[in-house]
């Protein structure tokens, strides 16, 4: 496998990570978990630095929170243009 294609598939791979940390995240927060949980904290580690941007751009009051779709289009959206970008 040559240089590109094993960055396409590392790319592939973080992007995939990302959204089912995501996902994982967004569940769990339907239930009431202490912050001192393992999982949990490195979930916020993860999608916190994701989410929060993205957080303060939509406009508040909302009963749901879209961040979680969003990030996950946005993850999507970038590791697709940028593995369409490397060379053949």
């Amino acid at each position: 496998m040559s240089g590109v294609g094993i960055l396409a598939n590392f790319i592939s791979i973080f992007a995939l990570v990302l959204t089912w940390a995501i996902i994982i995240r967004a569940l769990l927060s339907w239930f009431s978990i202490s912050g001192s949980q393992p999982l949990f904290r490195l979930l916020m580690e993860i999608t916190e630095p994701i989410l929060a941007p993205i957080r303060r751009i939509l406009p508040g009051g909302m009963m749901l929170d879209f961040s979680p779709l969003i990030a996950i289009l946005l993850i999507q959206l970038v590791s697709n243009f940028v593995i369409n970008q490397l060379p053949s």
